[in-house]
């Protein structure tokens, strides 16, 4: 899905934001594992918060990542309960705008959620399909400008990272709803990786709906997962002790600068001080430790870190040659995928760093100006039950990640998602164990600032 954000065009967006908007990040993980950045997308409401002004007022927004009200079990904003919001949405037509580049995806929204919106709720699902979720924004965005705040066209979107920052910066959202949802109580809200869409706070502006993750790729027929390294300093000493059997895309690849953050993390001994607004100084400190460590593992990657693959793509192909001995993965099946269709051998397993890897999460949002919110808060409650969580998350579906938590299920529902993590094959990370060792992703000037010094320091020209 979605590197997962993408740069956003159209001028009345920039216009009206007064910013140069630039990409958040490389190639998209697989689709089938999350929404491709472009086709992330916004949501709104009259109770939305003013927009930042100033760059101070921007860090003050960065630094309370659980604020926004609308605490689970309390009532969505407009509506006098629960009950309410079933009531209203009896009749309406739900216009949810999302990325339409998957068939698997699309006939998993319409005869998944849109037979249940109708069959239960009497809502009927009118997906749109969009090449880039800038175009759903921008509808919103035009909307407002004409003075439409009620009465929008558009009442869902697919979204994540920059455009969701930028559409809540531009007072397109309905806020304060996310956490009321009864299904919500399944989010662990109180995780960063959850509570900050790529170092950015949801605010209850958005819910989750589905999740990806870093994870290491090897044959388990030449390794033992316990031979591997589980951690960026075991890493080191295995690459010297392997020469040329390790490598990783070159940024700005989307798994490349992943790779590079984890490493960050781990070299200033705590992920959780990048987390809110850029920090400079903090980069200034860090960062010269992030390069040494990059250019004392170049000798011994691949090719002698002469030149780097360019994508996860190669990666694994490097890995299915066996000229590399491990790759990456972000799909909850690891390697299953690249399996199944004959890319990687039967044996590839995946596996995680002690310290955590990264994961992110997309969401749903509701513009300010909806026609029918109610039906989308009907939506995004129902694609939060366990049970089509679990469908979802089959491989033979979709395949992608949860965005609940199953510690947080009643064991006697469990079943059917235990059964489903089964059936991603023996490759896959339990999840569980995913969700334990998961950590939140950071604001889009660190991954520039990244992208810019590898490029100078480390790429041979």
């Amino acid at each position: 899905m979605l590197s997962n954000s993408s740069k956003l065009k159209g001028l009345a967006l920039v216009t009206m934001l007064g910013l140069t908007l630039t990409a958040c990040g490389g190639e998209s993980p697989t689709a089938t594992s999350i929404a491709p950045t472009s086709t992330t997308a916004a949501a709104a409401t009259n109770t939305t918060a003013a927009a930042p002004t100033d760059t101070a007022a921007a860090a003050t927004m960065m630094t309370s990542p659980t604020s926004g009200g609308g605490a689970t079990g309390s009532t969505p904003p407009g509506f006098a309960s629960w009950d309410d919001v079933v009531k209203q949405a009896s009749g309406q037509t739900l216009n949810w705008y999302m990325w339409g580049g998957s068939e698997a995806i699309n006939s998993f929204v319409d005869g998944t959620y849109g037979k249940m919106l109708k069959d239960k709720y009497n809502v009927t699902l009118k997906r749109v399909p969009l090449k880039d979720t800038v175009e759903a924004v921008n509808k919103v965005l035009g909307e407002k400008q004409a003075g439409k705040d009620t009465g929008g066209s558009v009442d869902m979107i697919w979204i994540n990272g920059e455009n969701f920052k930028t559409a809540r910066q531009a007072n397109l959202l309905y806020g304060g709803w996310a956490q009321t949802l009864p299904n919500s109580k399944y989010v662990p809200w109180d995780n960063p990786a959850v509570s900050l869409d790529f170092g950015f706070p949801v605010d209850n502006f958005e819910s989750p709906w589905g999740s990806a993750q870093y994870t290491f790729l090897y044959d388990s027929a030449k390794f033992k997962e316990s031979n591997l390294p589980h951690s960026y300093a075991e890493l080191k000493t295995w690459v010297h002790a392997h020469p040329g059997r390790f490598t990783y895309a070159a940024p700005p690849a989307f798994y490349g600068t992943r790779f590079i953050k984890q490493a960050l993390f781990e070299l200033s001994g705590d992920n959780k001080q990048w987390l809110g607004a850029f920090n400079q100084a903090l980069y200034d400190k860090w960062s010269p430790q992030l390069f040494s460590y990059l250019k004392d593992l170049a000798p011994d990657l691949w090719r002698k870190g002469e030149t780097y693959p360019k994508d996860v793509t190669d990666l694994d192909q490097l890995l299915a040659n066996g000229e590399i001995d491990i790759s990456a993965a972000m799909e909850p099946s690891g390697p299953g995928s690249l399996i199944k269709t004959g890319a990687l051998p039967a044996t590839t397993r995946a596996y995680i760093f002690t310290n955590g890897t990264i994961g992110d999460f997309h969401y749903l949002a509701i513009p300010y100006n909806s026609s029918s919110k109610a039906a989308a808060l009907l939506m995004a409650n129902l694609e939060l039950q366990p049970d089509l969580q679990a469908a979802k998350l089959d491989p033979a579906t979709w395949g992608d990640g949860m965005s609940i938590d199953p510690g947080r299920i009643a064991e006697a529902d469990r079943a059917k998602i235990t059964e489903t993590y089964k059936s991603l094959g023996p490759g896959a990370v339990p999840g569980d164990v995913l969700a334990a060792h998961k950590l939140s992703d950071i604001v889009a000037q660190y991954q520039t600032q990244i992208e810019k010094d590898w490029d100078t320091q480390i790429r041979k020209k």
